[in-house]
């Protein structure tokens, strides 16, 4: 996985609109990636998320060991979004309510981007969603309809630079 894919941290403001997605209710616990320096951490805390049922995953151990100090009782784990089997290894088989991502998607080929996506849809229920920032115009992971369904979700002026939120799910 490559570096930091924005030049300032997410704004609160959509981080929180990141979070929007969550049901606390599900029971199930939530995946996040690239935390980077937390600010999206601090939302789906917000949100109502416990800190034990909070996995997130970070590449860069710099912005790890900074979360661990940050927040303790979060599961915080330093490994790369691409290799997800190895980094949730005793997680294996159980499903997330929703993945929240960070991860610098426009840094990758596309076809890297439509497994990523393929292998987060694989760990939430039918229906539920990965919610992806990026800083693009587009959807950084193009539609393959059939295989997985893709919204725009919002346009954040209020970050810098402007975000784009998109949400995948499960073809239905």
């Amino acid at each position: 996985m490559k570096g930091v894919g924005a030049i300032a941290p997410t704004s609160s403001h959509t981080a929180r609109r990141m979070a929007s997605v969550i049901e606390v209710e599900s029971g199930l616990p939530v995946l996040e990636l690239g935390p980077g320096t937390g600010v999206i951490t601090r939302a789906i805390l917000e949100r109502g998320v416990k800190p034990h049922q909070l996995v997130s995953v970070e590449y860069s151990r710099h912005f790890h060991e900074q979360l661990v100090q940050r927040f303790p009782k979060v599961d915080n784990r330093l490994g790369d979004a691409f290799d997800l089997d190895e980094v949730l290894a005793e997680r294996s088989g159980h499903l997330f309510d929703c993945v929240i991502s960070a991860v610098p998607l426009l840094s990758f080929p596309m076809e890297r981007r439509v497994a990523l996506i393929e292998d987060l849809l694989s760990r939430v229920p039918a229906g539920r969603p990965v919610m992806q920032i990026t800083y693009g115009l587009l959807s950084p992971v193009i539609k393959m309809p059939g295989r997985y369904e893709v919204s725009h979700y919002d346009f954040v002026v209020r970050n810098l630079p402007p975000a784009q939120l998109w949400t995948y799910r499960k073809a239905g």
